[in-house]
Order: C-alpha cells, then sequence, then structure tokens
C-alpha cells in the first residue's frame, strides 16, 4: 500500500477540506471560543467526580491506606485541588454560553463561578449523608451484597447516584453544560440515565441499574427502589407558536415515598405514583396511581408442550 498521495488523491482532499470548511456547513456544528477561554474539559472533570468520590467515600477510591490521623489532611489537599479546577470548569461553562458580542466581564464569570464552588463545597456534608443513605438502601434492598462496602466499590446504583447527587447540585446552580457532562460520564459507565435535573430524596436504589432512564423534571420520593429498564419519562413535548420545544415545563412523573417499579416499566407524563404503590414488570403507566395499589400485567397462559420434554433453552 503506497504511502504516496497522487494530484487526484489531493484533489480529492483539497474539495472535501473546501466543503467541510464553508460557513453555512459549519453554522450548527461549530464552536468557537469566545473571549479566548477554552471548552469544559471532559478529562478535567473526570478527574474532578473521581477526587470527590474519594473524598465522599474515603478508602474506598484514591488512596486506600487512609487513618484517623492523615484523614484531615488528604481531604484538605484533594478539595484544595477541586476547587480551583472545579472554579474554572463552571467559568468555562458559562463561557461556552456566552454570546461572542456580549459585553459580559471574564471576570464576572469567574467571581460566579467562584461563588458557586464555593456553595457547592457547603453541599458535600449533605451530599455525604444522602450517598450514605443511598448505600444503606442498596444494602438493604439486595440480599446479594454481603456488606455495605461491597455496593460503594461495586454497585452502578451508587456511581450513578454520586454522580447524579454531585450534578445536580450544580444544576440548582445554573451552571451550563457542566452537570450533564457529569451525569453522562455515569451513563456511559453504567448504562443508568439520569438528567442531573431530577430531584431524588433519601435512600434511593436502582437494583442492576442498566437501561434506566430518568427524565429531568421527574421528583422521586423517600426510599424508593426501581428495577432494570425503567424509565421515567415524558409523554408529549408541547411546542410554541414557532413549533420549537417549549423548555422547563414539569413534563415527568412524580414518584412518591416508598415506591417499587419493576423491570421494563414504562411510566410517562407528568402523572403521580402514589405512596407505597408497587409497579409491576413491563407494564405501561400514563395515568396517576394511587397510593397501595399494585399495578400488573394480566396474567399470561402457559402452556405445557408434548414435544418439549427435556428441551433447553
Amino acid at each position: 500500500m503506497s504511502d504516496i498521495i497522487n494530484s487526484n488523491d489531493f484533489s480529492l482532499i483539497k474539495s472535501v477540506v473546501h466543503e467541510l470548511s464553508r460557513p453555512d456547513a459549519l453554522k450548527s456544528v461549530s464552536h468557537r471560543q469566545h473571549h479566548n477561554v477554552p471548552l469544559p474539559s471532559v478529562e478535567k472533570l473526570e478527574e474532578i467526580v473521581n477526587d470527590l468520590r474519594s473524598v465522599l467515600f474515603p478508602g474506598y477510591f484514591g488512596i486506600s491506606d487512609l487513618t484517623p490521623d492523615n484523614m484531615e489532611y488528604y481531604i484538605g489537599s484533594t478539595l484544595d485541588g477541586v476547587y480551583r479546577e472545579l472554579a474554572d470548569q463552571i467559568k468555562f461553562g458559562f463561557c461556552f454560553e456566552c454570546d461572542a458580542s456580549s459585553n459580559m466581564q471574564c471576570e464576572n464569570c469567574q467571581l460566579k463561578a467562584h461563588r458557586i464552588t464555593s456553595d457547592f463545597f457547603r453541599k458535600l456534608p449533605e451530599l455525604r449523608r444522602l450517598l450514605s443513605l443511598d448505600v444503606e438502601a442498596a444494602y438493604e434492598g439486595d440480599p446479594a451484597a454481603r456488606i455495605a462496602g461491597e455496593t460503594i466499590f461495586c454497585y452502578p446504583s451508587i456511581r450513578a447516584m454520586t454522580n447524579h447527587r454531585i450534578a445536580h447540585e450544580l444544576y440548582k446552580q445554573e451552571v451550563p453544560l457542566i452537570p450533564r457532562i457529569i451525569s453522562e460520564m455515569a451513563h456511559r459507565e453504567t448504562g443508568i440515565d439520569i438528567h442531573p435535573g431530577a430531584e431524588i430524596g433519601e435512600k434511593f436504589f436502582m437494583d442492576h441499574g442498566t437501561g434506566i432512564v430518568i427524565g429531568e423534571t421527574s421528583v422521586i420520593g423517600r426510599n424508593v427502589r426501581i428495577y432494570q429498564g425503567v424509565t421515567l419519562g415524558a409523554k408529549s413535548f408541547p411546542l410554541d407558536e414557532q413549533g420549537n420545544p417549549i423548555k422547563g415545563i414539569a413534563r415527568h412523573p412524580i414518584v412518591k415515598d416508598n415506591v417499587t417499579i419493576y423491570s421494563g416499566a414504562t411510566v410517562l407524563g407528568r402523572i403521580t405514583i402514589g405512596e407505597n404503590a408497587v409497579i409491576g414488570g413491563n407494564v405501561f403507566i400514563s395515568r396517576d396511581v394511587n397510593p397501595n395499589s399494585t399495578v400488573t400485567q394480566s396474567r399470561s397462559a402457559i402452556k405445557e408442550s408434548d414435544n418439549m420434554d427435556g428441551a433447553g433453552i
């Protein structure tokens, strides 16, 4: 195979470069840096989340030889680096949405990013409390878990919820882009897709987890358990007069306390699943479910076949 580019190949490459560089072809797919500020870095955000994970669950992630004597030093040195990096990434997120013609000063974005980072740091003790309850729910909810630490170290539910609780705090502060990047990290790693806007209460557990989708305006109460393949989604997208989707409206389900939703169930629209309800596997629900109700499919007929003796699957 020749490494030499002949004249025909060169002409082809030149033609393609010209087509890909046309302003009209770049209009909706190209990003230009504003005020010489780079895009948020996925790699840096991964490092930040991993460092936060090691602070929220010390000894499980990060260095393992922690003792009461060096715990404060480790957490302090880790958070010192996280603060500066996170403030920078939040600033880059604001600049990502900034109009290139805007007169907004980057110094203002810097100050805003540091204020948000400080507010986020104040929430870290509460984030750990919530995650410790998620761990408790995972351990209590899965008889296969031998110790609580197994759920911290291995379970996709805890990994996804760590990312979500971090992303949700930043989402509430109206940080652009960064929360979605953090939630997509967990989606990629676990197959669990939780929008950072979703409100999730204490002691939440996703058993197995793969294929779970939880939409932006979902509200989930306390002590809720859902299984793989569950969707909490929207039925439709109202449009404005120009035919564009109306953003920010409540369109996903409200799931009250102590609800269990089994695998493959689809729950759509701004409906309410009442307290203590049980939603069976593979059901489709688009209406309210009363408290203490059980919703299942009709019983499937099972017929034994004479010629299936000894057959395997």
